[in-house]
């Protein structure tokens, strides 16, 4: 039987990093590259935009032409040829000549800038007298988007070791680049222990529990960029062995609720011990000091409390970390500044993780401590961290608080 220790975060941080997992690279394509942990730097394989490009609609001009222009001195220029987005004109602009321009579409050769169409009136359209009146001035290079000006060619775009939103694919995209090599999603094994666990009815029988762990984790860990498969467990030490045994082969990280109280052997954590080590079992935190970490056939298993709240505290103060960091993402969740409303009570030698309401200016109300009390995880909406060297906060004292949402893989 493994014997249990309090052992302080920090000491439980220096154990994970010493064990951490890296997941391997796989290539996908860029349209399915969304919320995917980047692996390599990307860099372009050309200038972008690739030519000097009209910014807007209008006439492609010669800016000096222009100049002293307005509502009471009328210009004319005669229109020699038109080009449409994805189209170019082989026609060179004399002094005194313009041709119509559509956004995006190749500045031609003699322009150096595009007035927009607003301030010109079309005579003769459509005709080889076409000509516009013009009212307005351009300085030379207005309107009009320089090659390379958003990216060179050969230029980083994006560097790896990111999180890929929907910019960085536009900016990805843009480089030329279709492909790219991302980490694999980390494949986790939930596996939820009790006798006395049914999943949800209107009806319940005498100490029956329903199973809210299975939604409650098994989201968490999606919200960490992984994918996750839920199985259940009898309390039975040699089932629970077996499913640990065959998960930690087909898995790259499991993770097990209840059965792991500090007072007693419980089942997960014998069954731990027996076929592979338990690193640690008990750490110095509230809610959720019950909670272990482990290693069968290498791979990391992380053991979690029964109580919802618990396992929610355990996961947000140990395994998210490990599970960015297996896509080699650092985890450093944005923390905003607040005023303490009340005075908040911690012991020393214990980092304490409160559940609070936080608004703009202050944090309002600290929620129920008891690790059952799923209800305070809906009320709140983040954490303030109480440091194991730290006695408490007083009232009015600025206090970091952890937003659950700045959590999140997509945050």
């Amino acid at each position: 039987m493994f014997l249990s220790e309090l052992i302080p975060m920090s000491e439980v941080l220096d154990i994970l990093a010493e064990n951490q997992k890296i997941m391997g690279i796989e290539t996908i394509d860029l349209k399915d590259s969304y919320l995917r942990a980047l692996a390599t730097a990307i860099y372009s394989f050309h200038d972008s935009p690739p030519f000097d490009k009209s910014a807007m609609d209008g006439y492609a001009v010669i800016a000096e032409d222009t100049f002293g222009a307005s509502s009471n001195i009328i210009k004319e220029l005669k229109i020699i040829d038109q080009i449409g987005a994805g189209a170019f004109s082989d026609k060179k602009i004399n002094n005194g000549e313009a041709i119509r321009i559509a956004t995006g579409a190749p500045i031609p050769d003699g322009a150096n800038a595009v007035l927009m169409e607003e301030y010109t009136i079309t005579e003769n359209e459509g005709t080889d007298d076409e000509y516009i009146k013009i009212h307005s001035q351009v300085t030379p290079g207005e309107n009009v988007a320089i090659s390379g000006e958003d990216i060179k060619k050969g230029d980083k775009v994006v560097d790896s070791n990111i999180i890929i939103r929907p910019q960085e694919m536009g900016l990805i995209a843009s480089a030329g680049v279709d492909s790219i090599e991302v980490y694999k999603k980390p494949r986790v094994k939930l596996i939820i222990t009790g006798n006395e666990l049914v999943n949800p009815t209107k009806n319940l029988d005498k100490a029956q529990i329903i199973n809210s762990n299975q939604y409650v984790i098994g989201s968490m860990v999606e919200s960490c960029g992984a994918n996750v498969d839920i199985s259940y467990s009898q309390d039975n030490f040699n089932t629970v062995k077996e499913i640990l045994d065959d998960s930690s082969k087909d898995y790259d990280l499991v993770i097990t609720t209840g059965g792991t109280a500090i007072s007693k052997g419980d089942v997960v954590i014998d069954a731990v011990d027996a076929i592979g080590e338990v690193l640690f079992h008990g750490v110095a935190i509230r809610p959720g000091k019950p909670v272990g970490f482990g290693l069968i056939n290498e791979t990391p298993i992380f053991m979690l409390s029964g109580y919802p709240v618990a396992a929610m505290g355990q996961f947000d103060a140990i395994v998210r970390r490990f599970l960015f960091k297996m896509q080699n993402i650092d985890f450093n969740p944005r923390m905003e500044k607040r005023e303490a409303e009340v005075k908040i009570y911690s012991n020393l030698g214990r980092t304490d993780y409160i559940r609070v309401f936080a608004d703009d200016e202050k944090v309002r109300s600290i929620l129920s401590r008891g690790s059952g009390v799923i209800r305070s995880m809906v009320e709140a909406n983040g954490y303030i961290i109480v440091d194991e060297n730290q006695e408490g906060i007083t009232k009015g004292d600025i206090v970091d608080v952890v937003f659950f949402e700045a959590m999140n893989w997509n945050k």
